[in-house]
């Protein structure tokens, strides 16, 4: 794995600012695959070994798919938006599997560690770069086990929506009155169809 200040160049690239989430979301990449035993995430040998489940939608987010590679599309960063500054990383090929969560305490911790910087904002950016890991996140062990239909690669299954026409991948079809339909269709979707 690249250095502190390797990844943090890489994740400020990708987000466009260096902030305290790009310097959480970049340890937490770091730490997560250390634990569960990935030296080198975007390897060619290592990148179909891991999946990072993110539960938030924030800055942390970009920080852990610039360290890790983990991308939507390539179906191994998964958001599950909780709203918690958290990452769960498996390692696909031993099941291993750590939940990372940054400590709340730690906001208030940044003083000790910044103290000469007086704008909250900065001194939890600088804090967060040097404070010891264990002030900074729980770590713990957990089991997640990974359908097949959220594995990496090709889709398992498409299926055409009896209503709308619009092809389901991965098995998020929902069969309904003897109906094969799309989520939208069968429970509402975020759009409303015009025509």
């Amino acid at each position: 794995m690249k250095t502190l200040e390797e990844c943090l160049k890489e994740s400020v690239a990708f987000h466009g600012e260096e902030c305290p989430g790009q310097v959480i979301g970049t340890r937490m990449a770091i730490t997560g695959c250390r634990e569960i035993g990935i030296k080198d995430p975007k390897s060619k040998a290592e990148r179909k070994k891991i999946i990072v489940y993110v539960e938030m939608d924030r800055c942390a987010s970009d920080a852990i798919m610039a360290v890790t590679g983990c991308r939507v599309g390539k179906r191994t960063l998964k958001i599950m938006d909780y709203g918690i500054m958290a990452a769960t990383f498996v390692n696909l090929e031993t099941g291993r599997a750590v939940r990372i969560r940054a400590r709340e305490s730690s906001r208030e911790l940044a003083l000790k560690y910044a103290p000469n910087i007086t704008e909250k904002y900065d001194q939890q950016r600088e804090s967060y770069k040097v404070m010891p890991e264990e002030e900074l996140f729980e770590t713990r062990e957990v089991r997640v086990a990974v359908p097949i239909q959220d594995m990496p690669g090709r889709p398992v299954r498409r299926v055409r929506c009896d209503q709308c026409g619009d092809w389901v991948q991965d098995m998020r079809d929902v069969q309904m009155d003897g109906k094969n339909l799309c989520r939208s269709c069968a429970f509402g979707g975020y759009f409303e169809r015009i025509k």
